[in-house]
C-alpha cells in the first residue's frame, strides 16, 4: 500500500480527533448481560418524547418517501410567531451541531482566528481545526468563561467568539448584564456566536435571552437545538437567529435539505406544546435537587449547574470510577478530553434513575 489517504486530507483535518459521543445503553447492556442500564450520559431529556410530537410524527410518515421542504416553511412560521422576528433571519440545521459547522464554513479561513473559553463544547475546537483557523483558547473563570479575558484575546484577525450559556460540560452561566458589557467591547465585524442549546432549563431572571438580545447586535448570533428540553435528539434539529445577511451566507453553505421532514413536523409540534416543555423544567429542577443533596450525602463537590446534568468532581482519577459504573449498569460522561480528568458528567434524569445512580456510585467509592 504506497497511497496514505491521510496523508492527503487538508491539514486541519488531519490533526482532528473523532467526537466521542455517549455510549448507547443498548451496547452495553449487551457486552455485559446486563438486565437494564441507565443512561445519564448525554444530556437526553428523561420524559422522552410530547404525545402532541408522537402524533405529529405518525400522520407524517405517510410522506417520507418525499423530500423535505427545503425552506422549512411552517417551522420557521412557528418559530417567527413564537419569538417575534422574521423568517430572514433563521436558518435551519440537523441539529444545532450543523448550524454551528455552518458558521465556521461560511467565516473561516486559514489565518482567522476564532475565540472560546477552556472547558468549552469540543465542537468549537473542531470546527475551527477543520477550516484551518487558530483557536485562541482563553482560561476559564470558576470554571466557567472570562468574559472579560475574551473580550481582551479580540485582534484584528478574530472573526469568531463561540460562547456557551449555559456551558457545556460545566453547566456555568452568565448574567444579561456581564454580556451586554462584552458585547460593547466587541467590533462589529466579529461575529459573537451564543450557544443556547440548553437555554429553556434556565428559569433565572437575570440569565439573558439571546433572541432579545439580538435584536440589539448586529454580530450576535445565536443557535439554539430541539434535542434537549424538547425531547428531539434522536431527530437532529437545530436553528440560528441571525442578522439577515448573516443568515443569507449561511443559506449558500447550507445543504439543501438538511433537516429531514419528520424532523420538521416534530420541532414545530414541540414548539407548540408549552405543558411538556413545563414538565420538563419541573422534572429538571427537582432531579437537579435530588442530585445535589444525594452528593452532599457523599462528601463530593460539584459545579453548579444551568443545564440538565452536574458535573462532579470525584477527587481522584475520573477514569476508574466511570468505568466501574458502567459495569453496574449507569452510564455517565468522564471529562478528560476536556481537561476535566477528575470529573463526571452526570445527566438529570428520572427519580428512580437518579436515585441509582447516586447508589451506584455510593457503591463504588465504598469499594
Amino acid at each position: 500500500m504506497s497511497c496514505d489517504y491521510r496523508a492527503l486530507a487538508t491539514s486541519g483535518v488531519q490533526g482532528l480527533q473523532p467526537y466521542l459521543p455517549g455510549k448507547p445503553a443498548e451496547e452495553l447492556q449487551r457486552e455485559l448481560g446486563l438486565a437494564s442500564v441507565v443512561k445519564l450520559a448525554s444530556n437526553e431529556n428523561p420524559l422522552g418524547v410530547s404525545g402532541k410530537v408522537k402524533a405529529a410524527l405518525a400522520a407524517e410518515l405517510d410522506a417520507v418517501a418525499l423530500y423535505p421542504d427545503s425552506a422549512g416553511y411552517h417551522l420557521k412560521q412557528a418559530l417567527s410567531q413564537q419569538f417575534d422576528l422574521p423568517v430572514t433571519q433563521l436558518t435551519l440545521g440537523n441539529g444545532s451541531n450543523d448550524v454551528l459547522e455552518l458558521i465556521a464554513k461560511a467565516y473561516l479561513q486559514p489565518g482567522a482566528e476564532v475565540i472560546y473559553s477552556e472547558y468549552a463544547f469540543l465542537v468549537y475546537a473542531l470546527v475551527t481545526q477543520a477550516c484551518g483557523a487558530k483557536a485562541i483558547v482563553t482560561a476559564a473563570k470558576d470554571w466557567g468563561h472570562d468574559l472579560q479575558g475574551m473580550a481582551a484575546a479580540i485582534t484584528n484577525k478574530t472573526r469568531l467568539i463561540f460562547l456557551a450559556n449555559p456551558n457545556n460540560p460545566t453547566g456555568t452561566w452568565f448574567t444579561q448584564a456581564e454580556l451586554e458589557v462584552f458585547m460593547a467591547q466587541v467590533p462589529e465585524q466579529v461575529l459573537v456566536v451564543l450557544d443556547e442549546a440548553y437555554t429553556e432549563y434556565v428559569l433565572d431572571s437575570g440569565f439573558p435571552d439571546g433572541l432579545v438580545l439580538q435584536k440589539r447586535y448586529r454580530n450576535l448570533v445565536v443557535t439554539r437545538t430541539f434535542s434537549k428540553a424538547y425531547g428531539l435528539a434522536g431527530l437532529r434539529i437545530g436553528y440560528a437567529v441571525s442578522d439577515p445577511q448573516v443568515a443569507d451566507i449561511l443559506s449558500r453553505v447550507r445543504q439543501p435539505f438538511n433537516v429531514s421532514s419528520l424532523g420538521l413536523v416534530a420541532a414545530t409540534a414541540a414548539l407548540a406544546d408549552a405543558d411538556f416543555l413545563a414538565r420538563t423544567q419541573r422534572c429538571n429542577q427537582a432531579g437537579m435537587r435530588q442530585m445535589e443533596a444525594g452528593l452532599a450525602v457523599l462528601g463530593l463537590p460539584w459545579i453548579p449547574s444551568a443545564g440538565n446534568f452536574i458535573t462532579v468532581d470525584m477527587q481522584q482519577p475520573a477514569g476508574p470510577v466511570y468505568q466501574a459504573m458502567l459495569t453496574r449498569g449507569v452510564i455517565v460522561r468522564p471529562l478528560a478530553n476536556y481537561g476535566m480528568p477528575e470529573h463526571l458528567r452526570i445527566s438529570i434524569g428520572r427519580p428512580e434513575d437518579n436515585a441509582r445512580c447516586l447508589d451506584v456510585l455510593k457503591e463504588v467509592l465504598d469499594s
